[in-house]
């Protein structure tokens, strides 16, 4: 039998496992819920999702992908992603072949990730080496970085889908990681559309 001293005690103890295991379970849901919430970013805009399909596929027909060496992209070197043998660094074919499939205003990228060392620190960027997204002054915009909100995303391992401003204009946007054989994210996908 137990005393009233054992039965508060064990009172006290199933208070604290209950309390505990609300906690636990609000630290594994809050992040997930979090990359849910936020607004457009859970869109799936379906024209978005048909040129990621096709982006894609046509990446997965080349082969698998990879990181070798490094290359120069716009003013940055960075390293050289591969889709089997077929180099993606300035090679611009893929990305209009799916941007004039996906119709008018249809961009399409391939980032690679990139470690950039600042002063002590090394930051992790996803930086465009294909690309049909125009700068100002109409050239590619090859060798600029992705930027937030999908970045967050990516960084995290997770797609992103919504409205994100690229150089100065809005897009519907859909952000996918690129993993290679591994399963380590060694770049992105990106295809959007004019808003």
């Amino acid at each position: 039998m137990l005393r009233t001293g054992e039965l508060i005690a064990v009172r006290a103890v199933r208070l604290i496992a209950k309390k505990a295991l609300v906690v636990l379970v609000i630290a594994i849901g809050l992040p997930g819920s979090l990359m849910l919430m936020a607004s457009a970013a859970n869109a799936q805009d379906p024209r978005t999702v048909a040129s990621m399909a096709t982006l894609k596929d046509k990446t997965t027909k080349l082969g698998e992908p990879r990181i070798e060496g490094t290359d120069v992209v716009g003013s940055k070197s960075v390293p050289a992603l591969y889709f089997g043998s077929t180099k993606m660094n300035n090679n611009f074919t893929l990305v209009d072949e799916v941007a004039n499939e996906g119709g008018p205003g249809t961009v399409v990228t391939l980032f690679v990730k990139a470690a950039v060392r600042l002063e002590q620190h090394e930051l992790e960027e996803y930086i465009r080496v294909a690309t049909n997204v125009p700068l100002p002054d109409g050239t590619r915009a090859v060798g600029t970085v992705m930027g937030s909100p999908a970045l967050d995303s990516i960084k995290a391992g997770y797609p992103y889908f919504g409205e994100v401003e690229v150089h100065g204009k809005a897009y519907i946007t859909r952000y996918e990681p690129i993993k290679n054989a591994s399963g380590q994210t060694i770049g992105a996908y990106f295809v959007g559309y004019k808003k």
